[in-house]
């Protein structure tokens, strides 16, 4: 009555998402570039895979194909796009640039004889430089010095010594 289910069992299963169905898509597509698979065989593991509801079926896909662990992001990285670059800092970019032009076709609509969205676009271009070396910063492992948060038992603790 209590006995553990299975982690494929219908009622544990997880639904699969597009995204994940699009990501074993490419896996299986890049495959068949590089010869791995004939063009009937990923067509037809194409159709079951798009045909899938869950996620332990996407697995087996991919069970026969190499694994290709160079390319794959560790867990909890942000996504990167073009040249590395994370995807919040180029929406961010993006952002900027949109505004910058709206205050620059505003001000040459407005006969004002002097820049004045270079103020604005100042701060604009300032906080797209903090977040590029935030960004930058936050990926570089930290020496083993700042690392003052983690878990460690002390050396106190260990040899029995209390202070109290």
């Amino acid at each position: 009555m209590n006995e553990p289910r299975e982690q494929n069992s219908p009622a544990m299963a997880v639904r699969a998402s597009d995204g994940e169905r699009e990501r074993v898509a490419t896996l299986v597509s890049d495959a068949a570039g590089e010869g791995r698979l004939t063009l009937a065989e990923a067509e037809e593991r194409l159709d079951r895979l798009y045909a899938t509801k869950f996620r332990h079926e996407l697995a087996e896909f991919v069970a026969d194909l190499p694994a290709r662990e160079d390319e794959r992001p560790a867990p909890g990285t942000p996504p990167r796009g073009r040249a590395g670059v994370p995807a919040r800092l180029r929406v961010h970019a993006a952002v900027a640039v949109v505004l910058s032009v709206f205050l620059i076709t505003r001000w040459i609509a407005s006969d004002a004889p002097f820049f004045w969205p270079a103020g604005p676009m100042f701060f604009l271009f300032g906080s797209l430089l903090v977040h590029a070396r935030v960004a930058y910063w936050s990926r570089r492992p930290l020496p083993d010095r700042f690392r003052r948060w983690e878990l460690r038992p002390s050396a106190g603790k260990e040899s029995g010594d209390n202070m109290g």
